[in-house]
């Protein structure tokens, strides 16, 4: 169970830090909810709390593990996906919704480096975006840096790491 003030991660929406615990009645019964805020962004939700560990919810990684992935991404391997769009696309979704960093770090690299080859459609350019926000809100809360530096910091990092 988490408590107010804690820094946790949504697989889908990124990170943020629980603000509130509260009991709303749907449909006639009682639940309790996290109100989870987000920094970047701005976006609330709320998740039931008994339904947090299904829905992936977890606490951030630590400054250490941040940094260690950090300096990873360079050299960080990707598949290079030969299957049709949907399937790749399927693929990656999978990697997102499995909340692992390296994971989302992996669909970042091969996003941008099948950009600079043939360009993304608009679902994987949309995608790309939501898996940058999903990494870059968590290693900000870790780290206390800003969202544009470190948008910065992983986009040099993945495509310099790219150039094999």
């Amino acid at each position: 169970m988490f408590c107010i003030g804690d820094k946790v991660a949504h697989p889908m929406h990124g990170a943020g830090i629980i603000d509130a615990i509260v009991t709303e009645t749907v449909a006639g019964a009682k639940q309790d909810y996290y109100v989870f805020r987000m920094p970047v962004g701005g976006l609330t939700l709320k998740i039931p709390t008994a339904a947090a560990g299904t829905s992936g919810l977890r606490s951030i990684w630590d400054l250490s593990r941040v940094q260690k992935l950090m300096g990873d991404l360079a050299n960080l391997e990707v598949e290079r996906f030969t299957g049709s769009w949907n399937q790749r696309y399927r693929e990656n979704m999978q990697k997102l919704k499995s909340g692992d960093l390296y994971e989302v770090a992996r669909v970042i690299k091969g996003l941008l480096h099948r950009e600079s080859e043939r360009g993304l459609s608009t679902g994987e350019r949309k995608m790309l975006r939501t898996a940058k926000h999903i990494l870059i809100s968590e290693v900000a809360l870790s780290t206390g840096e800003k969202y544009d530096d470190l948008e910065h910091q992983v986009d040099q990092a993945v495509v310099g790491g790219s150039e094999e």
